[in-house]
C-alpha cells in the first residue's frame, strides 16, 4: 500500500493511494490520527491503515495538494555512499563507517513544491536518494533484523547549496536551507518492495522550453553501505523511532562533480524518480525578497 498526506481546507488528511486514486483514511476511520508519523507509532499500524483504506471514500486531488508523507522526528542522511559519487568529488575510497549528517524538518519540502534557489547563492545542486522510513522503535538493532524496523520507502532529493557546504568543516548550513529537501510522493510499504537494493534512481532536469537532460541514473544495488548496515550503525549511537527517515546517499552525476559545475537555475523543473516508488517534480524559482 501507499500512504501520504494531503493538504485540504480542513487541514492535513491521511490518505491512501491506489491505482491512481486517492482515499481519505481519516474519513474511513475517525480513530486514525491525521499524521502518518503518529499512525506509525501505534501497534498494528499496518492492519489499522489497511482496514481504514477499505472504508475510505475517494477524494479529488492534484499532485500540488500533496504534502511530504510525514514530518520526521529526525532525518539522517548518508554522505558519499556510492563509490562513483565519492570518486567524482575527489574521494578515492569510501569510509569504512557510514558518514552521517542531519537535516532539519524545515529543510524538507512537498513532493511537488517549488524550491527556491537561495538569494545568497547560485550553487543549488541536486541529489536523488532512496529514503527509508522507520516503522518500529529500536536501539542496537542487529543488521540481520534491521529490515523488520522499516515501514517503507520513498523518494528524496538532498538538494545542497554547495558554497555553504564545502567551504566549511560541517555540512549543516549547505544541507539545511529551508524547503530544499523534497520528500515523497508516498510512503510505499516495505511489503511492496521485495528488494530495496534493486531500485533504479534517476534525475532529469526540464528546461523552460521543455527540453530534458538526464543528469543521474543508477541503482540502489550500488550502495556501499546497505540499509541493514546503516540501521545497525546508526542505532549503535541513536534510537530510531517510528517516522524517522534515513536518506541513503546519492549516485554520481551531481552538479558539483561536473566540469564546469552544473547548478540548478530558476525556470527549470527537477524530476527525481525511483522506479516503483514514484517521482518528485519540483520547479526551481527565485527566492522571494
Amino acid at each position: 500500500m501507499r500512504y501520504g498526506t494531503l493538504r485540504t481546507a480542513r487541514g492535513p488528511r491521511l490518505v491512501a493511494f491506489r491505482e491512481g486514486r486517492l482515499f481519505d483514511l481519516n474519513a474511513g476511520s475517525s480513530s486514525l490520527p491525521s499524521s502518518l508519523r503518529e499512525a506509525l507509532q501505534e501497534d498494528g499500524w499496518r492492519e489499522g491503515l489497511a482496514a481504514a483504506a477499505e472504508q475510505a471514500p475517494e477524494v479529488d486531488w492534484t499532485p500540488a495538494d500533496l504534502l511530504a508523507p510525514l514530518s520526521p522526528g529526525k532525518v539522517l542522511c548518508i554522505g558519499r555512499n556510492f563509490a562513483a559519487h565519492a570518486e567524482e568529488l575527489g574521494h578515492a575510497t569510501v569510509d569504512a563507517r557510514p558518514e552521517v549528517f542531519v537535516r532539519t524538518a524545515t529543510s524538507l519540502a512537498a513532493p511537488h513544491a517549488d524550491v527556491a534557489r537561495p538569494r545568497v547563492s547560485d550553487q543549488l545542486d541536486y541529489e536523488v536518494e532512496l529514503a527509508v522510513l522507520i516503522g518500529r522503535r529500536g536501539r542496537y538493532i542487529p543488521a540481520e533484523r534491521a529490515l523488520e524496523h522499516v515501514a517503507g520507502y520513498c523518494v528524496f532529493n538532498d538538494m545542497s547549496v554547495r558554497d555553504y557546504q564545502i567551504t566549511r568543516e560541517q555540512w549543516t548550513a549547505g544541507k539545511n536551507f529551508d524547503g530544499t529537501g523534497p520528500l515523497g510522493p508516498f510512503l510505499v510499504t516495505s511489503d511492496e518492495v521485495p528488494d530495496p537494493h534493486a531500485l533504479e534512481l534517476s534525475t532529469v532536469v526540464i528546461s523552460p522550453d521543455g527540453g530534458e537532460q538526464q543528469l543521474q541514473r543508477s541503482s540502489s544495488a550500488m550502495l556501499v553501505h546497505r540499509i541493514p548496515e546503516l540501521i545497525a550503525y546508526i542505532t549503535e549511537w541513536a534510537t530510531l523511532e517510528p517516522g524517522d527517515v534515513i536518506a541513503t546517499g546519492t549516485p554520481p552525476g551531481v552538479g558539483l562533480g561536473r566540469t564546469p559545475p552544473r547548478w540548478l537555475v530558476p525556470g527549470e523543473t527537477l524530476v527525481s524518480k525511483i522506479y516503483g516508488l514514484g517521482e518528485l517534480r519540483n520547479r526551481i524559482v527565485d527566492d522571494s525578497p
